[in-house]
């Protein structure tokens, strides 16, 4: 069974930064694409951004230029460097990754709650 751990949400103002780290454990093979969506109140899950196992990354429009993933595959984790953050990005961000074990899964993270206000 895959866990996958978040951290680093928190409380910051408009314009601050954030680092969101995931690290994944349990049986894997392989690990394809891992990646962070977000879930505002009120408002259906969305992806943030996600990255592949060569480093393609992916992000929402909404995100692009500001947030940056990256991931470090001996470690099995995947972040989400969030910059010049703003009250639209409040959310609860959750990690996901996608592998195979024998069949190919997919595996969320628990969420971490990131509330961007003055």
């Amino acid at each position: 069974q895959v866990q996958l751990v978040e951290s680093g949400g928190g409380l910051v103002q408009p314009g601050g930064s954030l680092r969101l780290s995931c690290a994944a454990s349990g049986s894997m093979f392989s690990i394809n694409v891992m990646g962070w969506h977000r879930q505002a109140p009120g408002k259906q899950r969305e992806l943030v951004a996600s990255i592949t196992s060569d480093g393609s990354t992916n992000y929402a429009d909404s995100v692009k230029g500001r947030f940056t993933i990256s991931r470090d595959n001996a470690k099995k984790t995947v972040y989400l460097q969030m910059n010049s953050l703003k009250p639209e990005d409040t959310a609860v961000y959750y990690c996901n990754l996608n592998g195979y074990y024998f069949n190919a899964f997919d595996a969320w993270g628990q969420g971490t709650l990131v509330t961007v206000s003055s």
